[in-house]
């Protein structure tokens, strides 16, 4: 026995006493802890009780505590079956909104269809148009699943993925057709990107939106519109310049000046490119919004987001690949399509490509005009041909460059005038700031022209640029 601080303790009882005195001081401490927090209710009790009976210290650990058993197996097994169970669901509900939420992934079967065609067949004409259909749903679920993917990377990110997989079947289209020689093709069906979204689309939705809509004009933002024409025209002079230095014969090194103008030209409108997409986002960011807004805003993309974060990066690997796929057997088949079906090539890279090619993204902006959303209609139409001409062309040029194929700028006189008059046109409709069903009617006119002047012109450089055997 000793004495300590008045009184008589044990010693050989002292461990003992000490690890009693730990034990009350750390249920007192989570009893006070619960208490505070407003949690002690009947089931931490419960924890507590269960606690003592297992472990009540780090010093005592118990080896060999009691499995707790269902009625009719182990607790884990049961909690495996769940789990299972639970992730049965989650897989069938990420199918069904992915795959069978629209009506247009009816076509995604072509894709499949083509490649048996391919093989039991080769006519190329049926496996370049069963192609065609089948990245139509394709693109649409790639736009659908970066838009889910950007509701968790937040603005920046988001932002980002948007110009990687704003355009994403355009670019893969292009990059197999890079690697298999045909760069006149890549050329053409960028440029027909870009007229029809500027002139079919644009028209369309003028002209939907202005039936639709009661009053006689429409009204959208002239800031963001002033932008992505002054943007249009870069690209444009870009564009212009070394088809202008080729036809004066004026280059420095006949065939040199050319590809290295443009590849400098490139670089120069990638980073122009990326500068829009920075102020584009910290104008977002910095914009004002009162409370009110900023609620609403969030309850609409709580009620967007359909997929978590990780079903979306896997399902945009899965489209990803498959349109890299029917891709292939799309650029294989061109050439065959337009001698089966006595077609011009440039017709169909320029007209038949871009306007099946993206007609999901087509009727969402019509969609949206109907629904007096014009600034979401402008931002699909014009936004997509910005995103095109100062990034997918210039990512092509520096693509072709690392494969060491001479794409460039050049995209022949009778293209690049096209083009220039057509951002013209485009930016004159838009100056005012509102639209009317006459102006949509105009632009559906002018690119009808456009198809026409295509379909009787003969590229001559096509021969040249088409791949050797």
């Amino acid at each position: 026995m000793e004495t300590k601080g008045g009184r008589q303790i044990n010693v050989d009882a002292e461990p003992s006493f000490q690890l009693e005195k730990l034990e009350n001081n750390r249920d007192k401490y989570i009893y006070h802890s619960h208490l505070e927090m407003g949690k002690l209710d009947g089931h931490l009790e419960l924890e507590l009780e269960d606690e003592r009976c297992v472990g009540p210290s780090p010093f005592i650990r118990n080896n060999h505590s009691p499995e707790i058993k269902s009625p009719n197996g182990s607790f884990s097994d049961a909690s495996k079956e769940s789990s299972i169970s639970h992730m049965k669901d989650k897989v069938l509900r990420s199918l069904n909104i992915v795959l069978f939420s629209t009506k247009i992934n009816l076509l995604m079967p072509c894709g499949a269809i083509a490649i048996i065609v391919n093989y039991l067949t080769g006519q190329h004409g049926w496996v370049f148009l069963l192609s065609l259909l089948g990245i139509v749903p394709l693109a649409e679920r790639l736009g659908f699943v970066t838009e889910q993917l950007a509701f968790f990377t937040g603005p920046i990110v988001g932002g980002l993925l948007n110009v990687t997989f704003g355009n994403a079947t355009e670019l893969i289209i292009s990059i197999y057709a890079l690697k298999k020689g045909m760069i006149r093709v890549v050329q053409q069906s960028l440029l027909g990107s870009i007229l029809s979204n500027m002139l079919l689309v644009l028209g369309f939705a003028f002209f939907c939106g202005g039936i639709a809509y009661n009053k006689k004009d429409q009204i959208f933002n002239k800031t963001d519109v002033t932008v992505n024409s002054g943007l249009l025209l870069m690209a444009v002079m870009a564009m212009l310049l070394p088809a202008v230095l080729r036809f004066t014969h004026t280059e420095m090194h006949f065939g040199k000046s050319e590809l290295g103008l443009s590849r400098f030209s490139s670089c120069v409108m990638l980073v122009a490119y990326a500068t829009y997409i920075i102020f584009q986002l910290r104008d977002q960011n910095s914009s004002s919004y009162d409370e009110n807004e900023r609620e609403e805003s969030q309850k609409d993309e709580d009620k967007a987001i359909q997929i978590s974060k990780w079903e979306a990066i896997i399902w945009l690997a899965i489209v990803t690949v498959w349109i890299a796929v029917i891709s292939a057997y799309l650029v294989d088949t061109i050439e065959g399509a337009s001698k089966a079906w006595n077609m011009p090539i440039a017709f169909i890279s320029v007209i038949l490509l871009p306007v099946i090619g993206n007609a999901a993204e087509h009727a969402s902006a019509i969609m949206f005009a109907m629904k007096d959303k014009l600034d979401i209609s402008l931002g699909v139409a014009i936004g997509s041909s910005t995103q095109i001409s100062m990034f997918g062309i210039p990512f092509c040029v520096i693509i072709g460059w690392i494969m060491e194929r001479h794409m460039d700028l050049n995209f022949q006189l009778f293209e690049t005038v096209t083009l220039f008059i057509t951002v013209l046109v485009v930016a004159f409709m838009l100056q005012d700031g509102t639209s009317n069903y006459l102006r949509g009617m105009m632009l559906i006119l002018s690119y009808i022209i456009v198809a026409a002047s295509f379909y009787v012109h003969v590229d001559p450089t096509f021969e040249e640029s088409s791949p050797t055997n």
